[in-house]
């Protein structure tokens, strides 16, 4: 599992260690053992402080979060304090490959002392909670959104000795999954009880976080940025494009996501992007981080903009942690979301055999009957991945005609266990004993309701504009995407706009990036030219009302 080239890359990542870090690994019988003791020893190698050990589940420090360790693939990390060695509270159930080895490498970095990347409200928030919290996160290693979840409660964790984080592979528990009647990951439980599940972003477990244990005041005020004169909302294409153009104009500039890449991380094949042959989302989005880090950008992540107050010159946004920035001017990259079906049992089945991503959850459905709503690209593509796994795949149409591209359509049509049903409008989705077990749709031809018995349903209808906390500002289309003009101006002086957020057609990454740069050089030009102007109106109109 661990190359030689990785071995050398560790080597590397490890001279950042500055606290010894034992790996301790329960004793015990697994198949799996043999697997992953040789992957922990190979990892100790690679620095003088790292360590491996084999002994009984950790006994923890009574202002600790208790965290047996569940079996024998389960290890810990602890760190020497002293004399003492201090449990971290982070626990891996399973050999972290695949998407997660990144996961296990950082916990291992900031457990030795690597500097944490959160943003300070966040770091602040998790550092209050007194109340002792027991996170599970549920996985598969061919999940790429999992790992976000498992880093993001493995750093909580490391800031705070109340909170612990096990991720568990659910392929090695299968048990456990079907005790909890688990069918999508990430999983996430706190104290035993369901936490979130499905497509879980880490801002939502923020969000869940503040709603439990609200900022103060006071820390809110801590967090306050002195007056910037660009502040970004989204971290997508359009969203970092446009924080990379303003950073280049020496231009005070923050960028707020509730997770950087947005819709980007969660395609695994790009080979449109001009200049690039061939790449994923995720590694897209690694590129992405990776440029901005170039600049002076003050980047909130996790955290989700609440508010948005453009009356006067200067803009004002409010985050879900209470913190206000004000801003000369503001773009709004905000991207867009997976379209719901809005039909009976969707919502309440997400989880429990509705999905919207099929490379994360679709594993789950091994040797069973699926079905795939939409007949675009992202549906035909979903059809084609599932169906590699899966029993059967009836793909589902509203129109009359597929309208993906032919060569997907050739493939699907080719493809011996995918059904393909057009002129179909899905009806509603049931579930026996919590879980799908059929799907019924109106037969558009004949008018008639048929139902199919199917066990998982994986939603690929397009997609909704991330418009809503700002659909009172500015001016949204019929669609509520942000009408812009041709240099991304919204309807408000100093709020503009660009990417899937939009009323520009054609929702491609090269043109996101496009038009992130060209809102920003629009923004530049506003401060230039206008924003001066706009203040001394402002105050002059206040002054005139006040006499």
């Amino acid at each position: 599992m661990i190359t030689p080239e990785i071995l050398t890359a560790l080597k590397g990542y490890a001279e950042h260690l500055k606290k010894n870090v034992t790996l301790v690994l329960q004793t015990g019988d697994h198949t799996k053992r043999a697997e992953l003791v040789e992957f922990l020893q190979k990892v100790a190698t690679v620095s003088d402080k790292l360590t491996f050990e084999e002994r009984d589940s950790v006994s923890l420090q009574e202002n600790q979060a208790a965290v047996p360790l569940r079996s024998a693939v389960s290890f810990t990390l602890e760190v020497q304090e002293g004399e003492a060695a201090i449990p971290t509270g982070v626990v891996f159930s399973g050999i972290p490959g695949g998407h997660e080895f990144n996961s296990f490498v950082l916990a291992v970095l900031h457990a030795g002392g690597h500097e944490i990347k959160l943003d300070d409200s966040v770091i602040q928030l998790v550092q209050g909670i007194s109340t002792p919290l027991k996170f599970e996160t549920f996985i598969s290693l061919s999940c790429h959104n999992c790992p976000d979840v498992v880093q993001a409660l493995n750093q909580f964790a490391l800031l705070n000795p109340q909170v612990s984080n096990e991720m568990i592979d659910g392929g090695l528990y299968p048990e456990l999954i079907e005790e909890r009647d688990i069918q999508g990951v990430p999983s996430v439980y706190l104290n035993g009880e369901l936490f979130a599940n499905g497509k879980v972003e880490v801002a939502e477990l923020v969000d869940k976080l503040i709603e439990r244990f609200p900022p103060q005041a006071s820390t809110s005020q801590t967090n306050q940025l002195p007056v910037q004169d660009v502040t970004v909302i989204g971290g997508g294409p359009a969203g970092v494009s446009a924080a990379i153009y303003s950073a280049r104009k020496g231009l005070n500039v923050t960028l707020v996501a509730d997770r950087l890449g947005g819709q980007v991380k969660d395609t695994m094949g790009i080979e449109n992007l001009i200049s690039v042959s061939k790449t994923t989302g995720p590694e897209l989005v690694g590129a992405l981080q990776n440029h901005m880090q170039d600049y002076d950008i003050t980047t909130k992540e996790h955290v989700r903009v609440v508010e948005v107050n453009a009356q006067n010159g200067l803009k004002e946004v409010t985050l879900s942690t209470g913190e206000v920035i004000q801003t000369k001017a503001l773009i709004v990259a905000t991207g867009a979301r997976w379209r719901e079906l809005g039909i009976p049992g969707e919502k309440e089945n997400i989880g429990n055999g509705v999905a919207y991503c099929p490379h994360c959850d679709g594993p789950f459905f091994k040797g069973k009957d699926v079905a795939v709503i939409g007949g675009g690209n992202s549906g035909v593509e979903a059809a084609l991945d599932l169906a590699g796994i899966v029993k059967s795949v009836k793909l589902y149409e509203f129109m009359p005609e597929l309208k993906a591209d032919q060569v997907l359509i050739d493939k699907a049509k080719a493809t011996a266990n995918i059904e393909i049903y057009t002129n179909a409008a899905t009806q509603a989705i049931e579930a026996t004993s919590g879980k799908v077990s059929a799907l019924s749709y109106q037969d558009r031809n004949s008018g008639e309701i048929k139902s199919h018995s199917l066990e998982g349903v994986f939603v690929q209808i397009g997609l909704v504009p991330n418009s809503q906390f700002i659909k009172d500002v500015v001016e949204v289309s019929p669609y509520g995407e942000i009408v812009i003009d041709e240099k991304c101006r919204t309807s408000i002086p100093g709020v503009f706009a660009c990417g899937d957020v939009t009323t520009v057609p054609y929702k491609q990454i090269v043109i996101s990036m496009g038009e992130g740069a060209k809102a920003s050089l629009s923004a530049f030009e506003y401060l230039l030219t206008e924003f001066d102007a706009e203040v001394n109106d402002t105050k002059e109109t206040a002054e005139l009302e006040l006499v």
